[in-house]
């Protein structure tokens, strides 16, 4: 999977064109592990900070990490266009007086060309056909809101987590044996979290929803922006490197990771290394739940526990371009529902075919995750794509589907840079729990989207999460912070605070800054989370 060649951006030419560090042992005083949306804010907080002595080691030839897009299909004059493989929404955008998203922000700033998501654009079908079975969704809609609220008491109470499946369960919504039921849950639910409710926290989802939709705002856009979605990461990336700038290591692999309290040496599979006094980690948790990058010495119990315990989804999307004169869908609609018998099974189609999205295009994709995504990535691409047309011809009818004339899925959960899409918060992990997952170990620094207690799984938590650290730890590189002094006037300095034994529960107490909590209200005695900044 490679970014294809956009626009002029000056940074472009180090993307593609730099060239892997000799093979010798580089001294900095910061090493940055990954050129994503953290890895690249993580730096920027740095050179912020008068930090101007690192190095950015990445595995690609190019920045952006798991925000990343692809060329696919033609239009009538030969041009392909722009798809995201990755991430392709800005999830939350700001309040009328309140925080505003910094991917919104960011977003704005560099004019991405995205398009209102409305998901109340819905048609719906069975396996016969076109049928409306939307009202059922007010069931879920009822049965969430006491899942919210039981959450909110939850915490407050101190109570056990529990998985959102039992939550839903005990609100009275078990749409098992029911097709539509559960597709329309899927859509609500999966279709967000890349995971089943099955396997999802209650309580963290929860905060974790209303953190950005509550936080920021309950919009969402969808970016098809021909330059693609990372055009933001190279466009911050240019503001503190140069084109040619020899602090940007790319296609570069790290495979060991020896760490002391003096310091931290990267060993890269060139058999090149790099010597820092501190390192940001911002590899994903499925990467660090792999055997491709080794620690030396190995990571104390209550780190692997955490990395352990944490989740991984695959989200998948799979492109179709059909001829552009034989459209079969309704395009007064932005996304079609299929009523499988087997829950997750191609559940929810998107046209790209649309007047304010990609008119012309016949771009049409389908979207599974994660054990489904398993499915597909171990068969090959002409399976999957039958697998498909059958569903499609099924509700359509044979005569109203062609066969499309060009195809594509990636495979995130094989892409050994990435291993998944994005991480989940399983139940019964605590906040200490969690904790953990973002403590440093000795200089070894960690930040990307997982280390969010707020906003994991989206991209402003890998934003915030790289900022935040990146600048902890210019503070240390400074000498304004000791290692050891973790909390002044409530707000969370130095070492981040780790737990090497864990309790079963979380008190409303320790939901605090110095354990990753930020969210700036909650409602006693009405039970319900309001996220903030």
């Amino acid at each position: 999977m490679q970014n294809s060649a956009v626009g002029d951006d000056s940074l472009c030419d180090v993307i593609r064109n730099h060239a892997a560090p000799e093979y010798a042992c580089t001294r900095t005083k910061v090493a940055v592990l990954g050129a994503g949306v953290a890895g690249i804010t993580a730096a920027q907080a740095l050179s912020n900070n008068s930090v101007s002595d690192f190095v950015i080691i990445e595995y690609n030839a190019e920045i952006g990490g798991r925000c990343r897009w692809t060329t696919f299909g033609n239009d009538s004059e030969g041009n392909q266009y722009t798809v995201e493989l990755g991430d392709n929404w800005v999830q939350g955008t700001a309040t009328e007086d309140g925080p505003e998203n910094p991917i919104w922000t960011l977003a704005k700033k560099y004019n991405l060309i995205n398009t209102f998501s409305n998901s109340s654009s819905v048609q719906t079908y069975g396996e016969n056909g076109q049928v409306d079975y939307l009202a059922k969704l007010d069931d879920f809609e009822e049965a969430y809101a006491y899942v919210e609220q039981d959450a909110g008491i939850i915490l407050s109470e101190n109570l056990q987590d529990r998985s959102f499946r039992a939550a839903l369960n005990l609100a009275g919504y078990k749409p098992m044996l029911d097709p539509e039921a559960s597709v329309l849950e899927w859509y609500s639910f999966d279709f967000e979290y890349a995971q089943t409710p099955d396997v999802t926290s209650q309580e963290f989802t929860v905060a974790n929803y209303n953190s950005t939709f509550y936080g920021f705002s309950e919009d969402s856009y969808l970016v098809h922006d021909p330059r693609g979605f990372n055009t933001f990461i190279r466009g911050e990336a240019s503001t503190f490197l140069t084109p040619s700038d020899p602090r940007l290591l790319l296609s570069t692999i790290v495979t060991n990771i020896s760490y002391t309290p003096e310091g931290v040496t990267i060993t890269n599979e060139d058999g090149s290394c790099i010597s820092a006094d501190y390192a940001i980690c911002t590899f994903s948790v499925g990467v660090l739940q792999s055997d491709l990058v080794t620690f030396d010495p190995p990571l104390p119990q209550w780190k692997r526990i955490a990395i352990e315990t944490f989740q991984m989804g695959i989200y998948t999307k799979i492109f179709f371009q059909f001829p552009p004169d034989r459209i079969f869908w309704n395009s007064s609609y932005q996304f079609l529902l299929y009523a499988s018998p087997q829950r997750g099974y191609y559940p929810v189609f998107q046209p790209l075919d649309l007047p304010d999205f990609l008119p012309g295009s016949g771009i049409f994709f389908a979207t599974v995750v994660t054990d489904q995504s398993r499915r597909i990535e171990a068969q090959s691409d002409e399976r999957t794509k039958s697998e498909i047309l059958a569903v499609l011809r099924q509700i359509f009818g044979d005569e109203n589907v062609p066969d499309p004339i060009d195809f594509m899925y990636p495979r995130w959960g094989q892409t050994p840079w990435a291993r998944g899409s994005y991480s989940n918060w399983p139940p019964g992990l605590t906040l200490e729990g969690h904790q953990n997952l973002r403590a440093n170990v000795d200089r070894l620094w960690f930040a990307g989207e997982a280390t969010s207690q707020q906003y994991f799984g989206y991209l402003q938590g890998s934003y915030l999460e790289g900022k935040g650290t990146g600048e902890r730890v210019a503070t240390l590189v400074n000498g304004g912070l000791g290692e050891g002094d973790t909390r002044v006037e409530g707000e969370v300095q130095g070492d981040e605070l780790r737990y090497e034994v864990l309790k079963g529960t979380t008190t409303i107490e320790e939901y605090a800054p110095y354990n990753g909590w930020y969210v700036s209200t909650f409602q006693e005695g009405e039970g319900e989370e309001e996220g903030g900044s």
